[in-house]
């Protein structure tokens, strides 16, 4: 709840305060690093700390958490100031980084499930499930200005920007218009490449134990589950935004675990477990 604190907080700061919210930002990487005790500014407005910076940087510091994954948090808000457009899929890969990869190894921190091999597993899922929840937003993002779908893709499919936007919602009942197909190509693809991002990092369930491994397979399903909706929506950037079926989030949720479980029985029979998936 710490943690969620702190990355809820600096999403506020970055989404919605009213102010200058790159000081607002600074201000709270100015906290953190006191709170921590790291060198830096030891005065400031008031000379108190938020509340959810003390409770974050008290468990960062009581698990041995990394403390960079929290900064990172703080430097993707900042990028979403500045950033509105991204040229080829390594940037936007590189977004994700900050935004979504420190979560996964915070996560694995808490439950001092850390391993190269894990952290690399973590990041292709946390990042690939912020695909996803760029690719249910497209049509949204594109009328606030703002675009995730790399250009490079945009261009290799033959597909516009202005065609992101979808027209006005028509009267009397008539449906609305399919996005151009182009843009459904587009979308067809890059769901593809969310799903073997998830698939790739999929390992990492059969590496956990008890309630992590639940909660990891079911972040995944999750995850499988939402393109699976994107899918059955014909990849239609214009269509009403898609939510997981229940049972398609079941369904994968118990074929990660059985999945896991027949891993971990191989490993058994195999021999001892390696120390660092046996914790």
């Amino acid at each position: 709840m710490a943690l969620y604190g702190w990355a809820r907080l600096v999403d506020e700061l970055g989404d919605n305060y009213a102010g200058d919210r790159l000081a607002a930002l600074d201000e709270a990487e100015r906290q953190l690093r006191l709170a921590l005790g790291q060198p830096g500014p030891a005065a400031g407005p008031g000379g108190r700390l938020h509340p959810l910076i003390v409770s974050a940087a008290a468990v960062a510091r009581r698990r041995n958490l990394p403390a960079q994954a929290l900064f990172d948090l703080l430097e993707a808000n900042r990028q979403d100031q500045r950033v509105t457009r991204y040229e080829t899929f390594a940037d936007l890969a590189g977004y994700c980084r900050l935004s979504a990869n420190p979560v996964g190894r915070l996560v694995l921190g808490v439950f001092a499930a850390a391993t190269p091999e894990r952290t690399a597993w973590s990041d292709k899922i946390c990042t690939a499930l912020q695909l996803v929840e760029h690719w249910q937003d497209v049509a949204e993002d594109a009328v606030a200005g703002r675009v995730y779908v790399p250009q490079e893709d945009l261009r290799r499919f033959g597909a516009r920007e202005e065609q992101l936007v979808p027209p006005p919602a028509p009267a009397g009942g008539v449906p609305r218009e399919r996005a151009p197909l182009e843009c459904r190509a587009l979308m067809m693809f890059e769901v593809a490449r969310s799903r073997q991002m998830l698939e790739e990092g999929a390992p990492l369930v059969g590496s956990l134990r008890g309630r992590l491994r639940v909660a990891v397979a079911g972040f995944v399903a999750g995850g499988l589950a939402a393109l699976d909706a994107l899918e059955a929506a014909g990849f239609d950037i214009y269509a009403p935004t898609t939510r997981p079926a229940p049972r398609r989030l079941a369904y994968h949720l118990l074929k990660l675990l059985l999945a896991a479980r027949h891993s971990q029985t191989e490993a058994a029979s195999a021999g001892p477990a390696a120390p660092e998936l046996a914790s």
